[in-house]
Formats: structure tokens, sequence, C-alpha cells
């Protein structure tokens, strides 16, 4: 258990940057001379005002906490997946294919649901393993592969909008036609536009890597991996392997957020139809210092936040890019004020990371024992080694 002064410590240092970012915020907001309760009072209408404002926050919260989730698997194995928002668009791509080309009567809607799901799993995994493949094979740093691959898919995209899936009455980079309505993803009512079995199956995601990284040993795995590929490897752990499971981990939950983007938020597949929100969920996933437990609720607020930004344009005469400039603030002085935690304050941080991440005793207990015994093994086999030698 932490002692009061190293609890104090972390506490500040997670509130300062928080209120620092709330700081800096006012006094753009005042320079303008507007008033800052006002925008607070924007941002808030703007998200939870009725039912529908909601519904809007939970259909921005579905695919930001789907690519958050796969990115805290790829950092966990020190692993930059820049290439997600392309993993993003590969899954609408497949999604949007088997929306249009395969046929299903109305009845069976959630069947055909559930193959663009899958569909669109395999798309991200397919971008996801080029990149695992360009950075385990040939030696390319994923962040270049990846970008490179995110330009490359947003080209395909364009092409077939504009070409193969053109709209009858013409070629157009608007868009292609709706797609069938067995296809879309039900609306829970019109008053929560929302699809209740996509918030299911976050939650489901949320659950199983949870236990995933904490409980097996694939987690231990990427960890070793994420610490130090080396050592990992001198330890037994299939480091090649590892590192393009995260990948492809990674990759099917982008895929499916993707899908999402297409079979319901826009009913067709438009160019960039990503939005962003995989390099969201990078800022995401850098705030919490790649903590799974709180994606979900950063990720919301993150959601609410976007969503609300929208109405600032129309009842303060701001431009609604001032949210995402409130995101960077708070992103920033967050790595920055770890890193003077690090630097200054390093026991508080070996006492938080001394606690398992969900706080089970249990589980705690079991991949300590899980580490002596990949310790002890790896061990074992490199004095093997060193006595052939």
């Amino acid at each position: 258990m932490k002692n009061p002064r190293a609890l104090a410590v972390q506490i500040g240092f997670m509130l300062l940057p928080i209120a620092i970012s709330l700081a800096v915020a006012a006094a753009l907001v005042i320079s303008v001379g507007r008033d800052p309760l006002e925008v607070v009072d924007a941002l808030w209408k703007g998200a939870f005002k009725d039912s529908r404002k909601l519904g809007g926050v939970f259909n921005f919260w579905i695919p930001l906490t789907l690519v958050s989730i796969g990115l805290v698997v790829t950092f966990r194995a020190g692993l930059w997946n820049i290439g997600v928002e392309g993993q993003m668009m590969m899954g609408a791509l497949f999604a949007s294919w088997g929306a249009q080309f395969i046929l299903m009567d109305e009845s069976l809607s959630p069947l055909l649901n559930v193959v663009l799901i899958a569909l669109s799993a395999l798309g991200g995994m397919f971008w996801a393993f080029v990149v695992g493949a360009l950075k385990i094979r040939l030696g390319v740093n994923e962040i270049f592969g990846g970008v490179a691959l995110n330009a490359l898919v947003n080209v395909i995209s364009i092409y077939l909008i504009s070409g193969p899936w053109q709209p009858r009455i013409g070629g157009s980079a608007q868009g292609t036609e709706p797609f069938p309505a067995a296809s879309l993803l039900p609306e829970f009512s019109s008053t929560f536009p929302v699809n209740l079995f996509m918030i299911a199956l976050v939650i489901a995601a949320f659950l199983i890597v949870l236990v995933l990284l904490n409980a097996t040993r694939w987690g231990l795995n990427l960890k070793a991996v994420g610490v130090n590929m080396r050592s990992a490897l001198l330890l037994g752990v299939a480091t090649e392997r590892t590192s393009m499971s995260a990948f492809l981990v990674c990759g099917a939950l982008a895929g499916i957020a993707g899908s999402y983007r297409v079979v319901f938020t826009f009913d067709n597949l438009r160019p960039l139809a990503s939005g962003g929100i995989g390099f969201l969920g990078l800022l995401v996933v850098l705030l919490l210092s790649i903590r799974l437990l709180w994606v979900p609720l950063i990720a919301f607020a993150f959601a609410a936040i976007l969503t609300g930004s929208t109405r600032l344009q129309i009842v303060v005469k701001l431009d609604a890019s001032l949210a995402g400039v409130l995101q960077g603030m708070l992103v920033l002085f967050v790595m920055l004020f770890h890193g003077v935690q690090e630097v200054f304050f390093p026991q508080t941080l070996a006492d938080d990371n001394a606690n398992d991440e969900i706080g089970g005793n249990s589980l705690s207990s079991g991949t300590s024992n899980q580490e002596t015994r990949i310790h002890h093994r790896g061990t074992e086999d490199t004095e093997k080694k060193v006595k052939r030698l």
C-alpha cells in the first residue's frame, strides 16, 4: 500500500495537468471576449441536452473505444501503431464490399451484420499484418510503415468510390450509394440512435483484453517484449510472434470500428470515413499512460467534448476546433508532468506500477508467479546455451 506522501504526489500529478489545461483553455476563451462558463454550458448541452445528443456521444465513443483498446495492446508491446487509422479504413472497405455484394433478405439482417463485422475485422487484421511484416521482416519502423499505409488505403478508397463503386447517377468522390437496409446496423430508437449490439461488443472486447493482458502468458509476453525485446528473447519469448499478435488484435478492433462508421454512422462508404478517430485514440492512450482500465471513461469524455463542440460555433461563435485544442493541451501537459514525475519522484511511479492494473490480488499473484516461472525457464535455457558454447 502506498504511503500518504506518495499517494498525495500521485494525485497531484494527475490533477495538475487537467487544471492547467482548463486554465489555458479558459484564458484563450477570455482573450477573444467570451465567457468560459458559456463555453462549458454549450459543450454540455451539445453532448447531453437530450437522448439524441447522448446517442451522438455513444456513436463516437464506440469506434474510439475500440481503437483505444487495440492501441493499448500494441503500446504494451512497445509498438507505435500509427497505422491504426488505415486499419480502420481497410475494415470499412471490407465491410463496404460485403454490404454491397452479399445480398440477404431483411429478415436475415442480424446474420449479415455479424458477417460484415467479421469481414471488417479481417480487413483491419490484413492491413495490420502488412505493418507488422514490414516491421518484423524488413525492419521498417512501424511509424513510417503505418503512415505510408494510411495514405495508401485512403487513395484506394477514393478510387473505389469514384470508380467501381460509384453511384449509378455518375462518378463522384463524395461517397457510394447508400447500402441496402439489410446490411445496416439498426438503431435502438429514433430518440436514442445507437446500436446496442455494438455497445455490448465494446464492453466484451474491453473485458476480454483486460483479462488477456493481466492474467495470461500472452499478456506477460507482450509486457516483456515492450520493456526489452532482447531480454525477452533470451528469456524464451517468441518476440516476433508476440509483436505480430499485438498488431493483429489492434487491427481487428480498428477494423470493427471502421465498419461501424460505414454501416451505421454514414450508411455508405465515404473518403476518410475513419474521421481521425485512430489518431484521437492515440491521444487517449497516451493520456492514460497505456492504462487499459480507464480507456472507456476517458474515451467517453473525449467523445462528449467533440460531440458538444458542434454547438460552439452556433451558440458562442467559436470554432469547434477549440475542443481539439483542449484535448491536445491535456495530453501535452499529462506527458510533461509524467516526465517530471519520472525524474524527480520515481518512487511514486514504482509504487504505482507495483499494483496490478485491475487491482485483483489473486490476479496480481498469478501474474507474478508466471513471471517467476518464465524467468527461471529463461535463465536455465540461457545457462544451457552458455555451457554448450
